[in-house]
């Protein structure tokens, strides 16, 4: 889907400058050097509008509930490292969390290793 998205803006970023280039936004009878740059202008802020909306703007939503589920953590949440090791919190520092794993061995990581919280809690 991400993929998706990038290819969209490209065409159309792709579309927008074939139009500049071909003179499709310069006014009906303007010479060589009589173009304004008010279409240009209005150009690059449609593209920086769809770079805003289309990547700046999903990442820093993905980065809020990320800080929100870590800010939620308690003692007993199972969660999912970015390594991909399963956890149960044993308990939570200001900058990381100890998980047991199924062995029984505990673990310190990051808080920002902590990728996702699976919906079952074990208690």
């Amino acid at each position: 889907m991400k993929r998706n998205r990038i290819s969209n803006l490209a065409l159309i970023v792709g579309l927008l400058v074939l139009l500049v280039s071909m003179g499709g936004c310069a006014p009906a009878g303007a010479g060589e050097g009589g173009g304004s740059i008010v279409p240009l202008i209005i150009i690059l802020a449609l593209v920086f509008g769809m770079f805003y909306f289309f990547l700046i703007r999903p990442m820093r939503q993905r980065e809020r509930k990320h800080d929100t589920m870590v800010g939620e953590l308690e003692k007993g949440d199972m969660v999912i490292t970015a390594g991909g090791i399963y956890g149960q919190v044993e308990s939570i520092d200001e900058d990381s969390v100890v998980l047991k794993v199924e062995s029984g061995a505990t673990i310190r990581v990051t808080k920002g290793g902590v990728l996702s919280r699976p919906e079952e809690r074990v208690g």
